[in-house]
């Protein structure tokens, strides 16, 4: 069977307890990455066949694989040669001072020191981990990294020929229907002209052209949007370094039917126009 697969469309993420293989995986989760953590190591194998084959919809793969699985040591590095598709393995470490203090913070045990002191069960994972650190493609040392950090060096090592990939959702609401709860910027707008005042306009939506020549033809408005365009701008690209892969951009007028609409569509088409993967969603515009 010929294989399509390249670069890191299949990646393995293993390394020491501790060491930041739970972060990496929803990481690359976020980035599109169908993850499984702590699979049998007997059961890569028909997983990477169904995968090739097509009889599952998964575009890109990651497996979390450690020493938690009883016969990983010895059944992986044969399986791993086995396989129709070579792996992207990343190993994780960190200093033993750096692991024993993040066991201490989790009060968590280590898997290999049930009965014996955590410094004891880390020493004696890394001697027996050695074989498989010698197999990969990457050893990232997470030791003093913060999360956004070791996002960052995953990105930058691994991900780097890949575009990242960052959705944003503007949503208009009405401040009496309350805040939508996964806002992450939320803008008002309701010291702005208000079409609902204006017999005409006030059955209407912002969708319709008469409210939205009412809205955008303020000198008030054009300077709101100015700076709100600005602001969205400038914050995009440290939201996409922080890893993150969707944005909730929330504009809100009162009722949510009028001017919180004009303005959403605005930075949706605003957005658009700079190639920004965006939808948008007007909550309450029939309430």
């Amino acid at each position: 069977m010929k294989n399509h697969r390249k670069g890191t469309d299949f990646i393995v993420v293993t390394g020491l307890s501790g060491s930041g293989k739970t972060v990496v995986s929803r990481f690359l989760e976020d980035m599109g990455y169908y993850c499984v953590d702590n699979l049998p190591a007997k059961l890569i194998p028909e997983l990477v066949d169904l995968w090739l084959r097509k009889k599952v919809e998964i575009e890109r793969m990651a497996l979390v694989v450690d020493i938690r699985e009883p016969r990983f040591l010895t059944e992986f590095p044969d399986i791993v040669r086995q396989l129709k598709v070579k792996p992207f393995l990343i190993f994780l470490e960190a200093t033993d001072e750096s692991l024993v203090k993040r066991f201490s913070e989790s009060r968590r045990p280590h898997p290999l020191a049930r009965n014996k002191s955590v410094l004891s069960g880390v020493r004696m994972e890394r001697r027996k981990l050695a074989p498989i650190r010698d197999m990969a493609d990457e050893v990232i040392d997470t030791t003093g990294l913060t999360i956004s950090q070791l996002k960052e060096q995953i990105f930058d090592r691994i991900l780097r020929k890949k575009q990242r990939y960052l959705q944003v959702y503007v949503v208009s609401f009405g401040y009496k229907h309350g805040l939508p709860l996964d806002s992450d910027l939320v803008f008002d707008t309701r010291f702005l002209p208000n079409p609902y005042y204006l017999d005409n306009l006030r059955p209407l939506d912002g969708r319709s052209k008469k409210v939205r020549d009412f809205v955008l033809n303020s000198e008030e408005t054009r300077a709101f949007l100015d700076r709100l365009f600005g602001f969205v701008d400038h914050l995009l690209p440290g939201f996409l370094k922080e890893g993150k892969s969707t944005l909730t951009v929330s504009v809100g007028c009162t009722g949510g039917r009028h001017r919180s609409v004009v303005i959403a569509e605005a930075l949706k088409n605003h957005l658009k126009a700079k190639k920004q993967a965006v939808k948008i969603i007007h909550r309450d515009i029939y309430k």
